[in-house]
């Protein structure tokens, strides 16, 4: 890519004033414009084609479609396209998520202004990068077995206040199948009990709150 032209940015993200304010730190820097600004997901995916960016930024929990799904939908239409996900949420699984469908870089909103406009730039000469913060967060837990979908069914389920009887009426399952289930998340995630397992599983991006 030409690190002489204007990058042309796409922020996808819920909240106008994050919108608002992205926009306006962009924008205050000579190589950069931002071409289309959407709400949700399903927006980003639309506007893609038609706004035509260099550089897509994407927050990750966006009503309609997430910001994982925009991500993989806009991959489709284009492999090479750079992707930051500038994000509230860290934690490894979703991280490895977001990468997995085609993110290049990773962010939390917490990062500063330069750091972002830093981040972008790299991504556009076809560089990647994530905070070192998320970084940390990710090496924690390299290696560590994750949750099946049918765990993640039970923990989903247990977070709402459900006994293991409710659980197993609810996905049409055992009592004794449930208790397996827990006793397994229970392991992987070195927790204490379902409450500590809960926790933990937000923390790291199996369960959103």
């Amino acid at each position: 890519m030409n690190q002489s032209r204007i990058i042309r940015i796409m922020i996808a993200d819920d909240h106008p004033m994050m919108r608002e304010g992205l926009r306006s730190t962009l924008e205050d820097e000579r190589d950069m414009k931002v071409v289309a600004e959407v709400a949700n997901g399903a927006e980003a995916i639309e506007h893609f084609g038609l706004s035509d960016p260099d550089v897509v930024l994407m927050d990750l929990q966006m009503p309609r479609v997430d910001g994982t799904q925009a991500i993989a939908a806009i991959r489709e239409q284009d492999p090479q396209i750079p992707i930051v996900v500038l994000t509230t949420y860290p934690g490894d699984a979703r991280v490895t998520r977001a990468m997995a469908v085609g993110a290049t870089s990773y962010l939390l909103k917490t990062a500063s202004s330069e750091e972002i406009i830093a981040t972008i730039r790299a991504a556009f000469c076809g560089r990647r990068h994530v905070a070192p913060d998320v970084l940390q967060d990710v090496s924690a837990h390299q290696g560590m077995e994750g949750l099946t979908p049918r765990e993640l069914s039970v923990l989903r389920l247990a977070s709402q206040g459900m006994s293991n009887k409710e659980i197993g009426a609810s996905l049409h399952i055992a009592e004794e199948t449930v208790k397996t289930r827990m006793k397994s998340i229970l392991s992987k995630l070195n927790a204490h009990d379902r409450t500590h397992a809960v926790t933990i599983a937000i923390h790291r991006g199996f369960l959103d709150t």
